[in-house]
């Protein structure tokens, strides 16, 4: 059984080495991508696009599936968007779904703006490491605002189609998060099919939940939900 880690937007696997080690621990296949752009300079992500982090999750899962018979998904923030739309795309493939503050909507007014934005500032102040604990999740301290507009593209070609998502799914949502609203796992919870979803509520850390005071309750949560469905 493998299961694939997926980062968050304009963050690093340092986020989820822990969890994606101790997922190993118990005996199961891993892998961790580096999505591109991310993990060495803003200016590098400034020219991606969400097809190229996208397409990053499709390679890594492939080569997953190749030698297990079960490949489950967890990620953190816009990397729980990706994993939502592999399960759109492949849904009798992917076998669960694992999100930590999943990001299919912000609640800044100026993201939808982005497209006219990003022809007039290359970026703002980063978002990293959004946490109780003092933490370095080896993101950058820039945003791009086109990796931003990126972003909301990816936002708009997933949402209309989350129906089409019919796997399992065991999603943590921090009840104090500075980056994303509590509306991006109520869209999810509506919008998909999947006859099992199950959300629990962190009350001990902020967005980075996967490096902060409940990082064990989402791994030890995680790894029973992985024994259930295998």
């Amino acid at each position: 059984m493998g299961v694939l880690f997926v980062h968050g937007f304009t963050g690093s696997p340092a986020s989820l080495r822990t969890w994606a080690e101790r997922t190993a621990a118990a005996g199961y296949r891993v892998s961790l991508p580096r999505l591109p752009g991310h993990g060495t300079r803003w200016e590098d992500l400034a020219v991606t696009s969400w097809q190229d982090w996208y397409a990053c999750v499709e390679r890594a899962f492939a080569e997953l599936k190749a030698s297990c018979d079960q490949v489950f998904v967890a990620s953190l923030s816009m990397g729980g968007a990706l994993s939502l739309m592999l399960a759109e795309k492949r849904p009798s493939e992917v076998a669960g779904l694992m999100l930590v503050n999943p990001a299919v909507t912000v609640a800044s007014p100026l993201v939808p703006l982005s497209g006219v934005l990003k022809h007039v500032v290359k970026s703002v102040k980063g978002i990293a490491n959004d946490a109780v604990l003092d933490i370095d999740e080896g993101a950058y301290e820039r945003t791009p605002i086109a990796s931003v507009h990126a972003m909301y593209k990816l936002w708009g070609e997933l949402r209309p189609y989350l129906d089409l998502v019919e796997c399992p799914l065991v999603i943590f949502r921090s009840a104090v998060d500075h980056v994303v609203p509590p509306a991006s796992v109520e869209i999810i919870t509506r919008q998909v099919s999947s006859a099992e979803v199950t959300e629990h509520v962190l009350a001990n850390s902020y967005h980075v939940a996967t490096m902060d005071n409940d990082a064990d309750f989402i791994i030890d949560t995680s790894l029973e939900f992985l024994a259930a469905h295998s």
